[in-house]
């Protein structure tokens, strides 16, 4: 097992759970471990590490305590470093971190560290980048503006983008799976992909899914599309997704915006990153 005597901590002052009051009691949490904070990271204000500059300061460990789009732009970044990071619960989702080790406070975590093994994950690749988690390709991945709007509290920003993502939900051009051919010829409002070791989840969510998540109300907007009604389309070593218009398809990598190209290729690939981790699998 490894043991880490120095560590780089990122954290962002935007995300979910970064109040200075946790990002101390991390840092102490880091120090009982033995584990001294060499460099402090706060985005967006600071640029994130690379792998040169950690080896030159004797960094072995970065402990990451964001949301998951800083998440995702951090571990990418860190591809082919010889040390190993720790995902922190610091955002509204924390979708990597649930997956790495269940749905738990910082605190609990840390105090596995000292039995926790370096594994390798699967991410999906295209010419938008790595995502680390899931993308969601089509006129839905606009409902990230609504979250974006909700995490600063901005209601009437809420308000409006709200509707603007479920007019473009509703009327925007749809994006049909090819190669393989998966789902209804129509295509989907919102496709969305999941890196698993069995290959790409595929789900296909229509314009009505999605819409009529705006019908429910604002409230319900703390909540995801994602657990509404949708079709299951297996399990694929890699999609092609083509925008019914020939428009660029709207992206969600991560939970943040992206544009691609009229047609984009999604690829299952490793994440060439250690992260650290006692849940198997």
């Amino acid at each position: 097992m490894d043991r880490f005597e120095r560590a780089c901590l990122i954290v962002n002052a935007a995300s979910g759970s970064n109040t200075p009051e946790a990002c101390d009691a991390l840092g102490s949490g880091l120090k009982a471990q033995g584990i001294a904070i060499a460099r402090t990271v706060a985005v967006p204000d600071d640029a994130l590490p690379t792998p040169a500059e950690l080896d030159a300061a004797g960094i072995s460990l970065v402990a990451i305590y964001t949301g998951d789009g800083t998440l995702r732009s951090a571990l990418t970044g860190l591809e082919e470093w010889g040390g190993a990071v720790l995902v922190l619960p610091g955002g509204t989702t924390n979708l990597l971190s649930k997956a790495l080790h269940g749905d738990r406070p910082f605190e609990e975590i840390l105090a596995e560290l000292p039995r926790m093994q370096r594994r390798r994950r699967p991410c999906l690749r295209s010419e938008a980048g790595a995502a680390v988690i899931e993308v969601v390709a089509g006129p839905g991945a606009k409902w990230s503006d609504v979250r974006e709007g909700l995490r600063e509290g901005d209601v009437a920003a809420v308000a409006s983008t709200a509707v603007d993502a479920a007019q473009a939900s509703a009327g925007g051009s749809t994006v049909v799976l090819s190669q393989p051919n998966l789902g209804k010829p129509e295509g989907y409002s919102g496709v969305r992909l999941t890196p698993t070791r069995e290959g790409i989840e595929v789900e296909g969510y229509g314009a009505e899914t999605i819409a009529d998540y705006f019908a429910q109300g604002i409230a319900l907007l703390r909540r995801d599309f994602r657990s509404g009604p949708h079709d299951d389309l297996g399990f694929h070593p890699s999609v092609r997704c083509v925008s019914v218009d020939g428009s660029p398809i709207e992206l969600m990598l991560d939970g943040e915006r992206d544009c691609g190209g009229p047609e984009m290729q999604f690829s299952l690939a490793e994440l060439k990153v250690d992260l650290l981790t006692a849940v198997d699998g």
